[in-house]
């Protein structure tokens, strides 16, 4: 199995630092260059042209989604996984870290704040729908586009750390992350 996870493009709430969830925003000038980037360097790895694409449901996901596929050519069509969506943050989605942390008081702890919002999605609500997908990933190559928690627990799942050290991950949105054989390399786009 070989999985090229990618995070969506740069989008106007990336910008505005405001946490999207399941919530939405538009791909911003550079985030279209992002993902056609990405797709020009998933076109001239070999392994990739012959991949399946699979995204989250959600607009810039599906957007980036579209632009690789289009880059990669020959008729490539997305499918979609409502378990690749970005965790809900409930009622806080679309709020910014300042809201955030004003909200949660001494509760907010980084990277842990996303699994404690009063109605959104817990860690093992999230990690378990992420899972139920890495396991039936199947045998054949496959581009994954999804989210920045998605990613990080994602690749936390698969080479099996610890909660923590996975949830401190970096989630660029230049970069191509390739998981074969037990290894995860990143790929500079």
């Amino acid at each position: 199995m070989t999985i090229f996870l990618v995070r969506h493009g740069e989008t106007e709430w990336n910008l505005a630092r405001r946490y999207q969830g399941w919530s939405d925003s538009p791909l911003t000038a550079r985030g279209f260059a992002q993902a056609e980037a990405i797709g020009h360097r998933l076109r001239a790895l070999p392994e990739a042209c012959a991949a399946a694409i699979v995204a989250s449901p959600i607009g810039r996901a599906r957007r980036t989604a579209e632009i690789i596929a289009e880059c990669l050519g020959h008729g490539m069509k997305v499918g979609f996984d409502e378990r690749l969506r970005e965790i809900s943050l409930g009622s806080w989605d679309g709020r910014d870290r300042r809201e955030i942390r004003s909200l949660m008081g001494k509760d907010f702890t980084e990277f842990e704040w996303y699994f404690r919002t009063p109605d959104g999605e817990n860690y093992d609500e999230f990690a378990g729908r992420i899972a139920g997908w890495l396991d039936e990933v199947g045998d054949g190559p496959v581009i994954a586009v999804c989210h920045g928690v998605v990613t990080r627990v994602l690749r936390g799942l698969y080479a099996g750390m610890l909660r923590p050290d996975a949830l401190r991950l970096a989630v660029p949105q230049d970069r191509i992350f390739r998981l074969a054989d037990g290894m995860i390399e990143g790929i500079i786009v």
